[in-house]
């Protein structure tokens, strides 16, 4: 089955600024970076980041959408190759939001399509 056809949600072309924690085991702080999306969907986004995050790591976003941010959880579902020694993308599936930021992210979404 074509991978288009397996998401459940379309994705759409975005590029924001993003602060993102990995935590480890237990929710402990690991490290915190600075990052941007390449497309975002109510199900997850790519991330692109200066150095490479592991399938199944545990992140913490702060996503900043034009004048709002949304904050939610995730976790890394796959590794896109390099596109040079600087810029890592990774796939990160969302786990956890609350309702305010994922109505947020909803109109962000659904305003990029009427773009």
């Amino acid at each position: 089955m074509a991978e288009a056809q397996r998401r459940k949600w379309d994705r759409k072309e975005t590029l924001n600024l993003v602060d993102y924690v990995i935590l480890g085991e237990d929710g402990v702080f690991l490290s915190r970076g600075m990052g941007r999306t390449r497309n975002v969907s109510e199900g997850g986004l790519l991330l692109e980041t200066h150095r490479a995050l592991k399938e199944g790591e545990e992140v913490l976003i702060t996503l900043g959408l034009k004048e709002d941010v949304v904050r939610l959880r995730g976790r890394v579902v796959h590794q896109a190759p390099p596109m040079d020694e600087y810029r890592h993308c990774a796939g990160v599936k969302f786990t956890h939001m609350n309702k305010e930021d994922r109505e947020l992210l909803k109109r962000y979404i659904v305003a990029l399509s009427d773009r």
